[in-house]
């Protein structure tokens, strides 16, 4: 319906197009059930790196990336064009257009080099923010990581209709009749190349919303994860609560989790404000249960082996003997001297049944997890330590202090401040306050604002935190960076428990409306060193991800405060390392002939595992690269193949090859003889896979 408005607009005929519109107009009204949203006209990008040639799409740098021409002719730097419809052609300084790619046409994306920030020279762990659409950086990062990430968690525009996200170049706002099909258009494009980057075995994706998309996003997500487990949290992130005209406050949000293969929250240890302090769950204390099952399935009948006498010393409360189980048809058991015998009796005087055979009662008493309660007057009961609460024992989480009168395990005090587990559904913890940990935490480091709306660094922290606890090395991406708070709390993470956790973040380097608006003013247009200085890549996620890792605000002076949680000073910093690029594209052409082998190095190093620094090189291209700082190697010139084969038998920490030969046969021969985890054939390799996933698309 959205392309059918958009081409009604373009009849001359007003009589015409009033019918026509008409028409449509009572299509619309029809009755659509389930998720039903308009695919829209395609998203179009700008090929910044593409010099404008002939028989090129460009668009006006100035004008909407929608509006293309195919470029003509270019005499005396001005550009002959033919329109999209092709029914004029028109001319513009060719220093004005800019080539563009529409959706699903072949890209070949490069990254170049922005800067470093390097606090950790002896760590080979570098994370990665990406300048770029998400779109096209998601393409390249399913080259580089398909099937690889064990974690994504994203916070896409709310679709608040403040005019906070752009489709096809253009801000979305209320007076738009299709902004929510627009943003369900836009990221399902987004999500279905997601899919294929997270593990299929074992990871998490984690989506952040509000009220304005939740109900499109959870069809949406269902829809395009059938395979996934998904559970949506309710979180407080603003405890003060923004008050809503003709309505209830806000003062939360909404966070999916989908789970993937073996995914699921880890039991981690948490402030007591996660729990409850009533039921038996999160007490602080082990909890010992009953020995005589209550509910259904309870009773005699329903397991005869679990109705056995319990002979109990009634001075000592000491346990003297364990009886065989009963026949049927015998209530009472056999009497032993001086001996309190204790049944399965249940409150309304039927028979009951035990929880353990009498053979599991001997075993895990011995093991201590038996104990005795009451007394002789008012009657004695059994409780016992399940498998779940006496692995808490094992994994450290209490220790063992003494053994009681019938060898019962006694634990000592611990500290119930915090508590080992995993939370409910509903999250209302203080330092998830996002004014608080949020922006205030952001204005310190930009000492002002620069940034609308930032997530409280320990809401990420924690959501994370449930799913790469135990996986020290876990990749994790983050394609709606915005502000950075992704590789903030990833590092936190990393520096509380000294994982080797990577993140990869991506982000545009728009600026806001009103700045668009001023710097277009002063006759500033995209692509400008001004205006690119403000966008928020450069403005807002680099810089505050390098003061986070330097421990210092922008103007360099030392952050003040610790870390919650950890008492980590801030002004110390972490021992990371970050690298920033822009995303480029490349001429398949030049990429085929090997005159670009320079700029694609970057990604050659992110495909490797991005280990160690990213290396460069100068003008002339070697025969062979040999980088065990990198842990990988590129063979340019296949004349060299036995030197750079005899070169890695003297490196065997490397383990990534890159073979440049046109000759499949030959790839596999030389591959063959070389003992490595992982090998391409370049250019081939990158060129297919950029054509072929394109088609597919």
């Amino acid at each position: 319906m959205a392309i059918l408005d958009e081409l009604v607009t373009q009849i001359e005929n007003p009589d015409l197009r009033a019918r026509i519109a008409a028409e449509v107009e009572k299509l619309a009204k029809q009755k659509k059930f389930g998720l039903v949203f308009e695919e829209h006209l395609p998203e179009c990008t700008p090929l910044w790196d593409i010099p404008v040639k002939a028989g090129r799409k460009a668009a006006l740098k100035t004008g909407h990336v929608n509006d293309f021409y195919t470029v003509l002719k270019i005499e005396d730097g001005v550009a002959t064009c033919l329109n999209k419809d092709k029914s004029a052609t028109a001319e513009f300084p060719a220093e004005e257009l800019v080539c563009v790619a529409e959706f699903g046409e072949p890209i070949y994306p490069y990254l170049k080099p922005i800067d470093t920030v390097c606090n950790a020279p002896d760590s080979d762990l570098w994370h990665t923010l990406i300048e770029a659409d998400n779109y096209h950086a998601l393409q390249l990062l399913e080259y580089l990581y398909a099937g690889k990430v064990d974690c994504i968690y994203i916070d896409p525009p709310y679709n608040t209709g403040a005019r906070d996200w752009k489709y096809n170049n253009d801000y979305v706002d209320n007076n738009d009749q299709y902004r929510h099909s627009k943003w369900l258009s836009m990221m399902q494009k987004r999500l279905k190349l997601a899919k294929k980057l997270l593990n299929p075995r074992d990871s998490v994706l984690i989506v952040t919303i509000d009220e304005k998309e939740y109900l499109h996003l959870g069809c949406l997500l269902e829809e395009m994860f059938p395979e996934a487990r998904m559970q949506m949290i309710s979180s407080s992130i603003n405890p003060a609560v923004v008050a809503r005209t003709g309505g209830f406050g806000r003062s939360g949000e909404y966070i999916y989790f989908l789970f993937f293969g073996d995914a699921a929250p880890a039991r981690t240890r948490l402030e007591r404000e996660w729990v409850s302090s009533r039921g038996r769950t999160h007490t602080g204390q082990i909890r010992w249960d009953l020995l005589k099952r209550s509910g259904t399935g309870a009773s005699r009948q329903d397991s005869p082996g679990g109705f056995y006498p319990i002979y109990i010393d009634p001075h000592t409360s000491r346990i003297i003997k364990i009886g065989t189980p009963i026949p049927e048809g015998i209530s009472e058991a056999p009497h032993i001297d001086g001996a309190f015998c204790l049944l399965p009796i249940r409150d309304n005087g039927t028979e009951g049944r035990w929880q353990w055979t009498a053979e599991t009662f001997m075993e895990r008493m011995a093991q201590g997890r038996v104990r005795i309660g009451g007394n002789p007057t008012r009657g004695y009961t059994v409780y016992i330590l399940k498998d779940g609460e006496y692995s808490k024992l094992q994994n450290g989480e209490f220790y063992e202090i003494g053994r009681g009168v019938n060898n019962e395990i006694i634990v000592a005090d611990i500290d119930t401040d915090h508590v080992l587990a995993i939370p409910g559904d509903i999250w209302q913890i203080s330092t998830h306050d996002a004014t608080q940990y949020g922006s205030r935490l952001l204005g310190n480091i930009f000492a002002g604002k620069r940034f609308t709306f930032p997530k409280s660094l320990y809401a990420e922290h924690d959501a994370i935190r449930f799913f790469t606890a135990n996986k020290p090395t876990a990749l994790i991406v983050d394609f709606f960076a915005g502000s950075g708070t992704t590789m903030h709390a990833v590092n936190l993470l990393n520096a509380e428990d000294g994982g080797h956790r990577r993140c990869i973040m991506v982000t545009n380097n728009e600026v806001s409306d009103a700045e668009a608006k001023e710097m277009s003013k002063r006759g500033l247009k995209p692509g400008d060193e001004k205006w690119e200085k403000l966008g928020i890549a450069r403005y807002v996620t680099w810089p505050r991800t390098v003061c986070s890792i330097e421990g210092h605000d922008v103007n360099g002076n030392p952050l003040k405060g610790n870390y919650i949680g950890s008492d980590i000073p801030m002004a110390d910093g972490f021992k990371a390392n970050a690298a920033f690029f822009k995303l480029g594209f490349l001429d398949k052409n030049a990429v085929a002939l090997g005159r670009q082998f320079r700029e694609m190095l970057p990604t050659l190093w992110m495909k490797a595992g991005a280990h160690g620094a990213c290396p460069n090189i100068g003008k002339t291209v070697p025969e062979m690269l040999i980088l065990p700082d990198n842990k990988f190697a590129v063979l340019v010139d296949e004349r060299a193949y036995m030197a750079f084969a005899a070169k890695l038998d003297e490196h065997q920490e490397i383990e990534t090859v890159f073979l440049v030969t046109d000759s499949d046969s030959g790839y596999r021969d030389m591959i063959s003889g070389l003992n490595v985890k992982e090998s391409y054939q370049l250019y081939r390799d990158y060129l297919d896979n950029f054509r072929i996933n394109a088609v597919r698309r």
